[in-house]
């Protein structure tokens, strides 16, 4: 009984004299053990990632433009990290199927090739999004950009004359686009709030080939499109460019910009982004980021995503992040004034 107390006594005496510690010793001892511990895992993860093939999920049919831009990344990262990069195609739902599945992602060799309405637009045309932009992923880079270009049928005018005769037109004239809230759609809406009288009524398509055939056959009077989409229709004769979103590019180097034309404020463009799983350490996606602006430097790989349509951007993380930020405010606004809703 009396060595059981004694016990006690002594058991007691230690917890008082670790309860006298100061405070702030225990705190440090246990911060310092704790950013030692996470700065070696975080050195050991940087060393040897990646350690096996990468994958990266676009979610559009091979062939597409986010499936080339994709192709084109994984031959380059290949090169500079020393894995094989594979593109994987899971299309559907304008390419939030893959968001999604990288949102999931639990492992650090998955990524996603997406364009800007997944990251912008999607779950504010749709609360009912699984994934949630804002916290299921970790922004790796802003890959490529291009103007929207606003083309008409071949017979209607050129320049200010042709937003004269919008005007004139009132609500007959239509316009179409690949489906409600793709860029093309929220980016005439935003047209038409900076040029006063365009009043064109919105088509929604399956995609731009059908666009195309409307508009020939007189059904439809003015789109926005890519580049990539909107040159070869052009030079074909079957369309007419107007103008373009933003300033110069040389995507369009013979295309004026909407500005040079009296209408500003129209400055959205398409892009596409390379992301990963909101868990993924952040040192890596910074390594990855690196790997992805040295790639998109060099002169074949910008040539080829030039031939393709688009202008190689290259940005850190928070450069992608800012991006996304400014743009979701802006569409965001078009969607609630507009009442705007996916399909």
């Amino acid at each position: 009984m009396r060595a059981s107390f004694a016990l006690q006594r002594r058991t007691a005496a230690l917890l008082i004299a670790a309860i006298a510690l100061p405070a702030s010793a225990i705190a440090q001892s246990g911060t310092k053990t704790t950013v030692n511990t996470v700065k070696k895992a975080s050195q050991e993860a940087l060393s040897t990632w990646p350690s096996k093939p990468l994958r990266i999920l676009v979610g559009f049919p091979g062939g597409s433009s986010p499936d080339a831009t994709a192709r084109t990344l994984a031959e380059g990262l290949s090169k500079v990290l020393g894995q094989p990069v594979v593109v994987d195609n899971k299309p559907g739902a304008s390419g939030n199927i893959a968001a999604d599945m990288v949102a999931k992602a639990t492992d650090d060799h998955t990524f996603g090739v997406v364009i800007n309405g997944n990251l912008t637009s999607a779950k504010l045309l749709n609360p009912k999004l699984p994934y949630d932009p804002a916290t299921d992923f970790q922004f790796i880079s802003l890959l490529a950009k291009a103007p929207l270009v606003l083309v008409a049928q071949p017979s209607l005018p050129s320049g200010s004359a042709f937003f004269e005769a919008a005007k004139a037109s009132g609500s007959q004239w239509n316009y179409g686009s690949p489906g409600n809230g793709s860029v093309a759609h929220l980016g005439l809406e935003l047209l038409k709030s900076k040029a006063p009288g365009l009043q064109a009524v919105h088509i929604p398509f399956a995609g731009s080939p059908q666009i195309v055939t409307s508009m020939m056959g007189g059904q439809v009077q003015l789109a926005f499109m890519a580049p990539g989409v909107a040159l070869p229709q052009v030079r074909a004769g079957k369309l007419k460019a107007i103008g373009i979103t933003g300033g110069r590019s040389p995507l369009v180097p013979d295309i004026a910009p909407l500005s040079d034309l009296g209408i500003n404020g129209v400055n959205l463009e398409v892009w596409n982004a390379l992301i990963g799983p909101a868990n993924l350490p952040q040192p890596i996606a910074r390594k990855l980021s690196a790997a992805v602006v040295s790639v998109l430097r060099d002169p074949d790989t910008r040539q080829r995503l030039f031939n393709q349509g688009w202008q190689t951007v290259g940005t850190s993380p928070e450069g992608l992040a800012l991006r996304v930020h400014e743009e979701a405010a802006q569409l965001g606004a078009i969607i609630k004034s507009q009442g705007i809703k996916s399909e």
